[in-house]
């Protein structure tokens, strides 16, 4: 069901008779129809009528998106568990601007055990892919994490080499020299011994390092009573490293200890989250979430908070600890329980041990506004000297910087990166690819990118306070004409940031100023103005880069009729590289299960065709 209206009171008592009293999951969406908040409720139309209730600064953040909704939709279901499940998608589908989205300011690292490539890989990420590696993390420390990696590449040699095929050599790498690598390349390597390594680092990865320790144990008497001392001393040596690495780690309790403890901190209108995470009964690290304004009350947020955390989590505690029990609490504990597979209980410790890790966690989540205020007091300093020194008729609290990235008009993209308050807001980043030009042409390229973003945001109402384009007066000509056009002078502000040879450096480009504007090469407005500008450009680059790579390996295999997706993975897992398919011959092509006489005949002639 929904409705949409022209005024801001889409929520009236006309609207909330045709709502049933069932559960259900609401959407409530702007004037251009995106979604901005979706919810669930046992009770559909009283959980929408309780919107009224929400004014005055405690409510602020709400009393602003109810202001903006245009149009509600409801999706009824059979069960408030339904309804959970189903909320859970559509937050994952549409990225609400007022739901609880955790993001870590700390960009944490993650390990990553590419356990779906042949001959898996032990590597630091700081990205969850689509794949189906395996990912642990992420690490508050990044000097933990790569003592964990060199920890596990001491123990278990596993390959280093880039990419997910082993491209077959003649001679082995050094890392094989040096016994830290078995060299599947050169066919030297057991599969079942290299699966077993791979076996044993997901155990100490899990946290299951006394099952691996025991395991070691059992192999080292094994290999001592076979006479085998060398095998011996290798897993003596590595026991020694499992146990230093165990002593290093903090208590908290028993070794069966297995939970998850979430902390809640509010300051005003801000709310900071903290998780501890506690497995086989010591503490791995913490991560801490900044909340600038939340929709709801404190039981709502930490609830929400819940359902985001553990969707892009791969592991559920037994058991989780609260300073105050979440709102709906029987639900969510239910839901978690069934993506389990077992009973998770929801606990909020009066006593005991337990209490001291409450204790802990409270106290993280109050940090983070101490950390918090230290940036904003850094940021008021900063962006109060950014608008005296460009002359802006207020503080640029959100930037966005626009870099166009092409080779003679080829693989033309527009990447656009946005700091609010003087940090990354990396959700904000978009890519733009070129639809309307052909050929090399910037200014036509930045036109068509600025039209696209201006009138979203338009539509939206999100808007930068300040919009940078990578580039000198020429650039900026064609940003001013873009917002004339669209009528936005008034709603945001333009400035050029150019590299000019010489040593003149950096020019800052503002509409209306014959001159560019000259800062010192150590300024802090500089260095922080042109840190955006790299980023854009850095952004901008990698994308490029990935497009050319898939457009080159798109017109090498792609265009032979046959071959689809699956072909071509057996294909390259079989030849592990396209420089070998093109050497193959018909017969080694045929030999392929799914390929045939007929089709390896076709490969084959193909790239002779394109050799000639």
């Amino acid at each position: 069901m929904s409705q949409t209206r022209e005024d801001h009171h889409i929520l009236n008592a006309d609207f909330l008779k045709t709502i049933p009293n069932t559960p259900g999951v609401y959407l409530m969406l702007n004037r251009a129809g995106k979604v901005i908040y979706v919810g669930k409720a046992r009770e559909l139309r009283k959980r929408l009528a309780s919107y009224a209730r929400y004014q005055g600064e405690a409510h602020a953040k709400t009393a602003v998106m109810v202001s903006r909704i245009a149009g509600v939709e409801t999706i009824l279901t059979l069960s408030e568990n339904e309804a959970l499940i189903l909320e859970a998608s559509l937050i994952k589908k549409h990225r609400p601007k007022y739901n609880v989205i955790l993001r870590d300011d700390k960009n944490y690292p993650l390990i990553k055990v590419t356990v779906d490539e042949k001959w898996p890989r032990v590597l630091m990420t700081r990205r969850k892919g689509g794949d189906k590696a395996r990912y642990f993390g992420p690490f508050t420390s990044v000097g933990s994490m790569w003592s964990t990696i060199n920890l596990l590449q001491s123990l278990f040699p596993l390959r280093r080499c880039k990419g997910r095929e082993v491209e077959k050599r003649t001679r082995p790498c050094l890392n094989h020299q040096m016994q830290k690598c078995l060299a599947p390349c050169v066919g030297k390597a057991d599969k079942k011994v290299y699966q077993d390594m791979v076996r044993d680092i997901l155990l100490v990865l899990e946290d299951r390092n006394r099952e691996l320790v025991q395991k070691l144990k059992d192999k080292m008497a094994e290999a001592a009573g076979a006479l085998q001392f060398e095998q011996a001393a290798l897993y003596r040596d590595q026991l020694e490293a499992l146990r230093e690495t165990l002593e290093k780690q903090v208590v908290a309790g028993a070794a069966t200890l297995e939970l998850d403890v979430f902390g809640f901190g509010r300051q005003d209108s801000s709310v900071a989250i903290s998780v501890i995470t506690v497995r086989h009964g010591r503490v791995l690290g913490q991560q801490v979430f900044f909340l600038a304004e939340p929709v709801g009350e404190d039981a709502e947020i930490l609830a929400e908070s819940i359902k985001r955390y553990y969707a892009e989590q791969q592991f559920i505690p037994v058991e989780i600890l609260f300073p105050f029990m979440p709102d709906d609490h029987q639900l969510l504990g239910d839901w978690l329980s069934g993506c389990k597979g077992q009973k998770v209980l929801f606990k909020v410790p009066v006593r005991g041990d337990k209490t001291r890790l409450i204790e802990m966690v409270q106290a993280n989540a109050r940090q983070v506004f101490a950390e918090q205020d230290k940036k904003e007091k850094a940021w008021d300093v900063l962006g109060e000297a950014l608008a005296r020194t460009l002359h802006l008729v207020r503080r640029p609290d959100r930037i966005e910087c626009l870099d166009i990235s092409n080779i003679s008009g080829r693989q033309a993209v527009g990447s656009l990166v946005c700091f609010e308050k003087g940090q990354k807001a990396a959700g904000r980043y978009r890519h733009f690819k070129i639809r309307t030009v052909e050929g090399p042409d910037d200014y036509r390229m930045m036109a068509e990118v600025l039209e696209r973003r201006l009138k979203r945001g338009m539509e939206d109402d999100d808007l930068p306070d300040l919009l940078m384009v990578d580039g000198g007066k020429g650039q900026l000509n064609v940003a001013v004409n873009m917002v004339r056009q669209l009528s936005l002078e008034d709603r945001l502000e333009l400035a050029g940031i150019a590299k000019e040879k010489g040593e003149e450096g950096e020019k800052i480009y503002r509409p209306g100023r014959k001159n560019p504007i000259l800062l010192a090469r150590h300024s802090p407005l500089l260095l922080f103005l042109m840190k955006i500008r790299d980023e854009s450009h850095r952004y901008g680059v990698t994308f490029h880069r990935r497009l050319r790579h898939k457009a080159a390996f798109v017109s090498e295999l792609d265009k032979i009729p046959g071959i689809g997706p699956a072909r071509k993975k057996q294909l390259l897992s079989a030849f592990g590289s396209l420089e070998n398919i093109k050497k193959a011959s018909v017969d080694e092509l045929a030999s392929i299960g799914g390929v045939g006489p007929e089709l390896a005949a076709t490969i084959h002639e193909f790239f002779q065709a394109v050799a000639d």
